[in-house]
C-alpha cells in the first residue's frame, strides 16, 4: 500500500482527488468493513502512534537549570567567599542548601508535570471507527493509516484523511491556517488533524498519523506554562515576589553599608548580606504554590473534574457567576418520549417507524436514542428489516432536519424529521388543521417538550404529514437543591438555554432558579429600534443643516435611504447592532436569572456584558460554536459529553453530569486557593520577621543575632517541610475567593512586626538583664526562629478565626512542621549538624524557648484577628 511503501509518510495532498474506492483499495483497506483488528495493531507497531510529542527538555537538562539564575548564583558566590575565607563547615552547609534547593524545586516541578500528564491521560480523545464491520470507539492514538472514521459536528479531526463519502461538510481550518472561514469539503478531498467539523457528517479514510501529519499538536506542558505566567495568579505572585524583594534588598544595602561605616571585613560581611538576602526572598514561593495547585488537580480528577490549566483552579475559587446550560447540566439530558401525536391517518408506530428511517443508531444521538428504544419497544425489527435506506443526509443546524431515503417492500420512499416549522414547512398535504397543529405545538412548548416532526413522501404522492414526537429532558433530581446550596456559596446560577422563553421559564420555576428569564432576542430588537430612531434625528438634523431649504418629503426620503443602507451594512458585515445604552444592558444581562432563545454566539456577548459588571464567570459549554464563549469566560467548563473542539477551549472537562460536579468543584478549588493564601502570607511574614530584625538590631545595636550559617540552616528547614501546605484542611469560603494583595501584605505585616517585638524583648532579657555571652544569645535566637516560624503557618491557615478553630491542620502539615521544630531544637540544644555549627544551649534554654513562642503564638494570633476584624469593619475583605 502507499502508506507502507513510502513509510506512512504520503501527504495527504498527494492522495486527494482519488475515487474513494481506488484510495481503499491503495490503503489496503475496506470502505465497508475497516480494517481487521490483527491489521491494525501491526500498523500500530509499525508506524506508532497516533500522537505528536513536543520536545521536552531532558531530566539533565531541567535539574542543571536549577543552578543558573540570579538566585542559584548568589548562594553560590555565597559558598565562596566561605571557602575563601576558611568557614569550611558554613562552606558545607551553604552547598548543601544549594542542593537542597534545586532539589527541591526539582522535585516540586516534576510533580507538577506528572499530575497534568495523568490530567491529559483522563482526557484522552475518542474517534469513531470502522473495524471488523463494526462501528467502535477508540482513543485518537491508537488510529492508523487506512483506518475508516466517522465524522460529525463538533470533531475534531483525529488525523489526516480523505473525505470518502459524498457528502457536504463545512471544516474550520483556523488552527492550520489562519484563515477564520471555514472550509467546504466534497469527496476526495484532504481533512487535515487539528481541522473542526463545523457541519455535515461523513465517513473519511485515514491517510497519515502521529508526526507524519500535516499538522499534530498535543497540548504542551511547556506551552502550559507560559499561559500559566499570563493568569491572575502569577500577577499575584510576581506583586508579592516583587515587594519582598525590594524590602529585602533596601534593607539588607542599609546592613551592608553600616557594616563598611564600622570597618568589617568587607568578606565577611558580604557573605552575610548575600546569605542574609538568599533566606529572605521566597525563591520557593510560585513552586509551593504550583505544586499546591498540581495537588489540588488531581483532588479535583478523582471528583470528576479534569484541569486543562492550573491557574484554572484559582480562577474558579473566585467565580460569583455560573452560566449553566440547561441540557445536562440542570436536566438529565436523556430524552424521554412523552404521549406521541401521530397525524390522521397514520398512528403512532408508523409516527416512530419512519423516525427512524432518518435515525442511525451508531451516532448515539441523544436526540435519537429514545426513538430507538420506542422502536424496540414496539418490536418495528420485522418491519424494519424489509427497508433499506439508499440516501442518508444528517442534520446540520441551517436546515434543521435529516433526510433518507429508503426502499421498502420495492417502493422508494422518502422520510424526513426535525423542527416540526421546518416540517411542516416542507409538507403539501397536512390532511386536516394545520393550526389545531399548531396549537398542540404551542401546548407542548408551554409544558417544556421539546418536539420532532416527521414527514413522509412515497413515490409519484405528495409529502404528507406524520406526526409529533415530543421529547422530554426532566430536571435531574438534585438540580434543585445544588442550586440552594450554590447561591449559599455566593454562587450566582444563570440559566443558559437555546429552547424557547415558555420551557425556559417552566424548567426555571421547577428548579428555583428564578421567573427572571430574558429572551436574548429582545436586547437585539430593542437595541435596532433605539438605533434606528438615533440614526433617523443624527441624519434629519444633518440634512436640515447642510440643505436648509429641503423639502419634508425629500428629508424623509433621505433619511429612509440612509438608514436602510446603514442597516445592510450592519447585517452584511455581521456586526450586530449598537445596542442602546451599555450600562442598561450590563444592568439586564446582570439582573437576569437566565437567557432563552441562545445561539451560541450570545454565549459570548453574555459572558462579555457580566464580565463588564466586575464578575469573574464560568460558562458550561459542549458544542464546537461554545468554544469562543468558553475561551472568553474567566473559567470555560466542558461538560459531560462535550464535543473535541469545547475540550479543547475549556480550562475544565467535566467526566460526570450535572451542577452538583462543578458545585463541588468550586468547593475544592476555593479549599486550594486558601492553602496557597495561607502560605503566601506565612511566607511574606517570616521575611518582614527575619529582615527587620537583622536590620534593627545590626544597623542599631551592632549586634548580630544569628550567623550566616545559622540562616542557612534556617532555610533548610524552613524550605522542606511547608511543601504539606499541599495537603491541609482548609474551610471552604462562604463568598468567592480572590487574591487581595492589601489583605497579604498588611495581615503578614503585622504579624511580621509583633514576630520583631518578640525578638526584641528576648534580646533585651538575654542582653541587658541575663547578660548571657553572645554567642549563646545568637543560639538562643536560632532556637526562636526555628520554633517560632513554622507556628506562623497555624496563624494564618484560619485566617479571622483563632487557631483552635476547625478544621484542624492535616496530620501531614502538622508532623511536617513539628518534626522540624523538634529537629531544630536538638540542634539548638547540642549544637550539632553535621558538625559544631553553634555554642551548645542546653535543654533549659530549649524547653524554655518553647514555652516563650507558644505565648508569643497566642500573642500573634490575637493580633492576626485583631487586624481581621479592623479589615471586615473597613469592607476590605469577607468574613470567612
Amino acid at each position: 500500500m502507499a502508506a507502507a511503501k513510502n513509510g506512512a509518510s504520503s501527504r495527504v495532498d498527494d492522495l486527494k482527488g482519488l475515487p474513494p474506492e481506488e484510495l481503499a483499495q491503495r490503503l489496503e483497506t475496506s470502505l465497508d468493513k475497516g480494517l481487521s483488528g490483527d491489521e491494525a495493531r501491526k500498523r500500530l507497531e509499525r508506524y506508532g502512534p497516533n500522537e505528536v510529542l513536543e520536545k521536552e527538555a531532558s531530566v539533565w537538562a531541567r535539574l542543571l537549570k536549577r543552578f543558573w539564575g540570579p538566585i542559584p548564583w548568589m548562594i553560590e558566590v555565597a559558598a565562596l567567599l566561605s571557602a575563601l575565607v576558611g568557614k569550611w563547615e558554613d562552606f558545607a552547609i551553604i552547598t548543601v542548601l544549594l542542593l537542597v534547593n534545586a532539589g527541591v524545586d526539582f522535585w516540586q516541578e516534576s510533580k507538577a508535570i506528572s499530575a497534568l500528564k495523568v490530567l491529559q491521560q483522563k482526557l484522552a480523545r475518542k474517534a469513531r471507527v470502522l473495524r471488523d464491520g463494526r462501528w467502535v470507539q477508540i482513543e485518537v492514538r491508537e488510529l492508523v493509516p487506512g483506518d475508516v472514521i466517522r465524522l460529525r459536528i463538533g470533531d475534531l479531526v483525529p488525523a489526516d484523511a480523505v473525505l470518502a463519502d459524498e457528502a457536504y461538510l463545512q471544516v474550520d481550518q483556523s488552527a492550520l491556517t489562519g484563515e477564520s472561514l471555514p472550509v467546504n469539503k466534497k469527496t476526495g478531498d484532504p481533512l487535515y488533524s487539528g481541522s473542526v467539523i463545523k457541519q455535515g457528517e461523513a465517513r473519511a479514510i485515514v491517510v497519515a498519523t502521529g508526526p507524519h501529519t500535516y499538522f499534530g499538536r498535543t497540548v504542551a506542558l511547556v506551552a502550559k506554562a507560559e499561559r500559566e505566567a499570563r493568569s491572575h495568579f502569577q500577577q499575584a505572585v510576581v506583586q508579592i515576589g516583587d515587594a519582598l524583594i525590594v524590602m529585602t534588598v533596601a534593607l539588607v544595602l542599609i546592613i551592608l553599608i553600616a557594616g563598611l561605616f564600622r570597618q568589617e571585613n568587607l568578606l565577611e560581611l558580604l557573605r552575610f548580606a548575600l546569605v542574609l538576602t538568599v533566606a529572605s526572598i521566597p525563591v520557593a514561593l510560585p513552586a509551593v504554590l504550583t505544586v499546591t495547585m498540581a495537588v489540588g488537580a488531581l483532588e479535583l480528577a478523582r471528583r470528576q473534574t479534569i484541569v486543562r490549566r492550573l491557574a484554572a483552579i484559582e480562577e474558579l475559587a473566585g467565580v460569583d457567576v455560573l452560566a449553566a446550560d440547561k441540557t445536562g447540566t440542570l436536566t438529565q439530558n436523556r430524552m424521554t418520549i412523552e404521549r406521541i401525536r401521530p397525524h390522521p391517518p397514520f398512528e403512532a408506530a408508523d409516527v416512530i417507524f419512519y423516525a427512524l428511517l432518518a435515525s442511525r443508531e451508531e451516532n448515539h444521538d441523544p436526540i435519537e436514542e429514545p426513538i430507538f428504544a420506542e422502536a424496540k419497544r414496539l418490536s418495528l425489527d420485522r418491519r424494519l428489516s424489509a427497508c433499506e435506506v439508499t440516501d442518508f443526509v444528517p442534520f446540520d443546524p441551517i436546515h434543521k432536519r435529516t433526510e433518507a431515503t429508503a426502499v421498502c417492500n420495492g417502493r422508494r420512499i422518502w422520510v424526513a424529521k426535525g423542527a416540526p416549522q421546518v416540517i411542516l414547512g416542507l409538507c403539501e398535504e397536512t390532511l386536516g388543521d394545520e393550526e389545531a397543529v399548531n396549537r398542540t405545538l404551542d401546548e407542548l412548548a408551554q409544558n417544556g417538550f421539546r418536539v420532532l416532526g416527521v414527514a413522509l413522501r412515497e413515490e409519484g404522492e405528495k409529502t404528507r404529514f406524520v406526526g409529533l414526537i415530543p421529547l422530554y429532558d426532566p430536571p435531574r433530581p438534585d438540580s434543585a437543591q445544588v442550586i440552594a446550596e450554590a447561591r449559599r456559596l455566593g454562587l450566582d446560577v444563570k440559566m443558559i438555554t437555546g429552547d424557547h422563553v415558555a420551557i425556559a421559564r417552566y424548567i426555571a420555576r421547577v428548579l428555583g432558579i428564578g421567573d427572571r428569564i430574558l429572551d436574548v432576542r429582545e436586547l437585539r430588537e430593542a437595541g435596532m429600534k433605539e438605533w434606528q430612531v438615533l440614526a433617523e434625528v443624527l441624519v434629519r438634523d444633518l440634512y436640515a443643516a447642510f440643505k436648509p431649504g429641503a423639502s419634508e418629503a425629500e428629508v424623509r426620503r433621505f433619511v429612509r435611504r440612509v438608514v436602510e443602507d446603514l442597516s445592510a451594512i450592519f447585517e452584511k458585515e455581521r456586526l450586530g447592532t449598537v445596542h442602546r445604552h451599555e450600562s442598561e444592558i450590563v444592568r439586564l444581562v446582570e439582573e437576569s436569572d437566565g437567557f432563552a432563545q441562545v445561539f451560541p454566539e450570545d454565549k459570548h456577548f453574555i459572558v462579555e456584558k457580566l464580565q463588564k459588571a466586575g464578575h469573574i464567570v464560568a460558562m458550561t459549554g459542549d458544542g464546537v460554536n461554545d468554544a469562543p464563549a468558553l475561551k472568553k469566560a474567566d473559567c470555560g467548563i466542558a461538560v459531560e459529553g462535550a464535543t473535541d473542539a469545547a475540550r479543547a477551549a475549556a480550562d475544565l472537562v467535566l467526566l460526570a453530569p450535572g451542577l452538583g460536579v462543578i458545585v463541588r468543584a468550586v468547593e475544592l478549588a476555593r479549599v486550594i486557593f486558601e492553602r496557597m493564601k495561607s502560605y503566601a502570607i506565612y511566607r511574606v511574614t517570616e521575611t518582614v520577621r527575619v529582615v527587620l530584625l537583622m536590620w534593627a538590631a545590626i544597623t542599631f545595636f551592632n549586634f548580630y543575632p544569628v550567623t550566616p550559617l545559622m540562616i542557612i540552616i534556617l532555610a533548610l528547614l524552613n524550605d522542606l517541610p511547608i511543601l504539606a501546605i499541599a495537603y491541609d484542611n482548609a474551610k471552604v469560603a462562604r463568598t468567592p475567593v480572590r487574591w487581595n494583595m492589601h489583605e497579604v501584605l498588611t495581615v503578614a505585616g503585622w504579624l511580621g512586626l509583633a514576630g520583631v517585638l518578640s525578638s526584641f524583648l528576648l534580646f533585651y532579657l538575654t542582653v541587658e538583664v541575663w547578660r548571657l555571652p553572645h554567642d549563646l544569645i545568637q543560639t538562643i535566637f536560632f532556637l526562636k526562629l526555628v520554633v517560632a516560624g513554622h507556628g506562623t503557618i497555624y496563624n494564618t491557615r484560619t485566617y479571622d478565626r483563632w487557631f483552635w478553630s476547625r478544621p484542624y491542620p492535616s496530620a501531614v502539615l502538622f508532623g511536617a512542621t513539628f518534626s522540624t521544630r523538634v529537629l531544630g531544637t536538638f540542634i539548638g540544644v547540642y549544637g550539632w549538624f553535621f558538625g559544631h555549627v553553634m555554642t551548645p544551649a542546653g535543654w533549659g534554654w530549649g524547653l524554655g524557648i518553647w514555652a516563650y513562642s507558644l505565648a508569643w503564638f497566642v500573642f500573634n494570633d490575637a493580633v492576626k484577628v485583631s487586624v481581621y476584624r479592623y479589615l471586615e469593619r473597613r469592607g476590605l475583605v469577607q468574613p470567612s
